[in-house]
């Protein structure tokens, strides 16, 4: 079985070159998932505090028992009072990658495959409501918004009232019946399962991705040392604009004028890699 320890994550030797590990300096590890940054850092010298909502993720980490990882249970949009906590002002770089993990979507009892049948979960840190909850409570109107602004799903409205007039029968209840719906609202699809961009919207709303994202990226700049380096990478358009919007408006230096994509060898190997973008960029001297 593949452990925490071994996960490579995408864009990973990106991702650590542009972020510059430098020996006993200290890194933030926004989103731990499998420890993949978490490893090359430790490797390079640097000192890390790791971040993950998921217990099981923060639980895997501190299971390196390396005596240079710090490990919190909590969202990224609560660096700033992680690092209170840890008594660290300032950090050198700090990596972010927004994709959701191998181990959630290869777990159906997480509910975020449509592949596999599991309880409609899909909640990262186990706690408010779940995706079931949300798709057998909310109006159309606001399960249309959903899936339209979130998941950019052209036939939001259908696959809505679909999801509306399926639970008037009877209540959703599994990862398979939800995906079987969406098939039957819109029909085959020659790019990717039919029912992918109804999970993504449901998974981004359940977390609240995106203003989670917002308010992690503003205290990221802050907490930078000057010369420090904040790495992101986004796996939709949604999170992407966040980001490059962020970076331009932020006054930090950006060192990746153009996203950084996966090579053709990576996204043969790696198919989940083919939309990821990397974007970087570094604090100016104080």
């Amino acid at each position: 079985m593949e452990t925490a320890l071994q996960h490579v994550p995408v864009l990973y030797k990106e991702a650590l070159d542009l972020l510059c590990v430098r020996p006993g300096q200290v890194y933030v590890d926004a989103t731990l998932g499998g420890a993949g940054h978490t490893k090359g850092i430790l490797e390079r010298g640097g000192l890390v505090i790791g971040l993950d909502q998921d217990p099981e993720a923060a639980a895997r980490a501190r299971a390196l028992g390396h005596p240079g990882l710090r490990v919190y249970r909590a969202n990224f949009r609560h660096l700033k009072a992680v690092l209170r906590k840890a008594g660290v002002e300032e950090v050198a770089g700090i990596v972010a990658d927004l994709g959701v993990s191998s181990f959630h979507l290869e777990d159906p009892k997480r509910g975020f495959s449509y592949q596999a049948e599991g309880p409609l979960d899909m909640r990262l840190g186990m706690e408010g409501p779940t995706a079931e909850e949300v798709v057998n409570s909310l109006p159309l109107e606001d399960l249309y918004r959903i899936l339209r602004d979130l998941g950019e799903e052209k036939q939001a409205y259908r696959i809505a009232k679909a999801i509306v007039e399926a639970r008037r029968k009877a209540p959703i209840r599994t990862t398979t019946e939800l995906a079987e719906i969406v098939r039957r609202a819109v029909g085959f699809r020659k790019a990717g399962h039919p029912a992918r961009k109804t999970f993504q919207a449901l998974r981004i709303y359940v977390n609240d991705e995106l203003e989670a994202l917002e308010e992690f990226l503003k205290q990221a700049g802050e907490v930078l040392a000057p010369g420090g380096r904040l790495v992101v990478i986004a796996f939709h358009s949604l999170e992407d604009r966040i980001v490059k919007r962020f970076f331009k408006e932020s006054g930090l230096r950006i060192l990746t004028q153009k996203p950084i994509r996966p090579s053709p060898e990576e996204r043969a190997q790696n198919p989940r890699s083919r939309s990821a973008k990397l974007r970087a960029a570094e604090k100016g001297a104080a």
